[in-house]
């Protein structure tokens, strides 16, 4: 029989993923009573870690709701063969009574401020590290609380379950080449698809991309059907949205995500790109196409409100001009899509042709811009399109509950969410309806997420090889050669 083990869980496990308590399989899941303090202090949290923390607290209502004080530290059983406990620490409570146990004594010398809640928690790990009579580990998604148990000679690991298996390699190209004959090739281009045996497939995936190449050095984008057969990429010369300017494909990983956006059938896209590869002006450009070709009846983008560097704290004004800021990479991407134009104010042209003395007119504002009476009017025509609903531009924060029909839905900044997070917004996902998730796995604010947990990561391995997802990275920059060189070499 497999030895079992002890997992003491920190709270930031919890408000990671509620689920946390079920996948430690047949072992003892340890909750140290004063996770249940600072559960209490999230619960009327608004956001995802309330919601987290009251659905921690129903369950563990549902296994001891009837139960006796005796029962919690005992332990109650769990679905998967497994047990929990919610631990109140004696050597705490017999401190100041009779003489501390090594490890109590050691943890006290070095971290003597038992008012933390992460030295009382650690202060429960060394209890069951010396009573359980089984091997003891002290989960946390915090590095500091990691080192510091390390650094007091317990075992600790970070929450493993969400994380991919495989590492994230940020330069590896992810399509691969496949060597044909010019026949082959001939083929390829006047039928549009080709079938090669498995040993030349080598295990690509559903909906991956390969770039056929022949001797004589021509090339072919492809898509592979997961069934034998390479198809042509499904490109119109050029994407226009609706009043827009002409978009087209900057380099052949564009062309990738270009051709998995346009795809009807497929449902969902992950999107890998640094900055300035073009994620989010190309994923938005073909959305606007579709929505002019009568795909979907409007598009909507959001991202994740997690602020980079030092936080300048709570921003005045409604709801719409607090999400200025963080929603002002999109009106970037749509003015590229839409480029500014200049129209004369009508009062400032009447009074130049009357040619009568000049006087002070009054300041004008157009709903379609930003004018200054006597001054040309800026235009921005994509604001039409947000006043009839066809785009909206809006924060994540108010996506639960939500059903979401025949929308083109772009979620940026994926990789600052963890995967509980993004599960929660796919499912918003109704009938008709596609969703995109862009980001770059390196570049991570969250702190309880990193390049293997977080959600963009995640919803991308575990949808592989699935008929109604694809997944496109982006490696070339396009915004501006002194951009890329910042990207790379600073």
């Amino acid at each position: 029989m497999k030895s079992t083990k002890a997992y003491i869980l920190d709270t930031n496990v919890l408000l990671h993923d509620p689920h946390a308590l079920y996948k430690f399989d047949e072992h003892h899941v340890v909750l140290p009573v004063e996770v249940l303090e600072e559960l209490d202090r999230f619960k009327s949290d608004p956001g995802e870690r309330g919601r987290n923390a009251r659905h921690v607290h129903r369950e563990l209502k549902e296994r001891f709701g009837d139960s006796t004080a005796s029962c919690m530290v005992e332990g109650a059983n769990l679905p998967n063969g497994g047990k929990i406990s919610v631990l109140v620490n004696k050597f705490l409570l017999q401190s100041g009574k009779k003489r501390p146990s090594a490890g109590l004594k050691k943890l006290m010398t070095v971290f003597p401020d038992m008012s933390k809640m992460d030295n009382r928690i650690l202060a429960c790990a060394v209890y069951v590290n010396e009573t359980a009579g089984k091997p003891a580990i002290l989960v946390t998604k915090d590095i500091n609380m990691l080192l510091k148990a390390i650094a007091l000679g317990l075992r600790a690991e970070d929450y493993l379950h969400d994380k991919v298996k495989e590492k994230f390699e940020d330069d590896a190209g992810f399509y691969q080449s496949i060597y044909v004959s010019r026949h082959e090739m001939q083929r390829f281009g006047s039928e549009g698809e080709i079938s090669f045996s498995a040993d030349r497939i080598n295990g690509m995936a559903i909906n991956e991309y390969a770039v056929l190449q022949a001797d004589d050095g021509a090339v072919f984008p492809s898509r592979y059907d997961g069934e034998g057969t390479f198809h042509r990429l499904n490109l119109p010369a050029h994407l226009q949205a609706p009043g827009g300017i002409p978009i087209k494909a900057r380099n052949l990983e564009q062309q990738f995500l270009m051709d998995a956006l346009l795809d009807p059938n497929v449902s969902l896209v992950t999107c890998y790109g640094k900055a300035g590869t073009g994620k989010t002006v190309v994923s938005t450009a073909c959305a606007l196409h579709l929505i002019g070709l009568q795909y979907y009846d409007g598009v909507s983008i959001s991202r994740p409100v997690i602020s980079m560097g030092k936080d300048i704290g709570y921003l005045p004004g409604d709801l719409k001009e607090k999400m200025t800021p963080w929603l002002q990479p999109y009106h970037d991407a749509l003015n590229v899509i839409y480029p500014i134009h200049e129209e004369r104010d009508p009062a400032f042209a009447e009074k130049r042709v009357s040619r009568r003395p000049k006087k002070q007119v009054k300041k004008k504002k157009s709903a379609n811009g930003q004018a200054l009476g006597g001054m040309p009017l800026r235009v921005k025509p994509y604001l039409e399109l947000i006043e009839s609903g066809l785009l909206e531009i809006e924060a994540l924060t108010f996506i639960r509950g939500r059903s979401i029909p025949r929308r083109f839905f772009i979620l940026d900044e994926a990789q600052q969410l963890t995967p509980h997070e993004v599960k929660t917004v796919v499912s918003r996902m109704s009938e008709g309806s596609k969703i995109v998730l862009l980001g770059d796995p390196t570049q991570i604010d969250n702190p309880y997420v990193d390049s293997q947990s977080n959600g963009l990561v995640y919803a991308k391995n575990k949808l592989k090889n699935q008929q109604l997802a694809s997944h496109v990275k982006l490696i070339k920059g396009e915004r501006s050669p002194l951009a890329e060189l910042a990207v790379t070499v600073m």
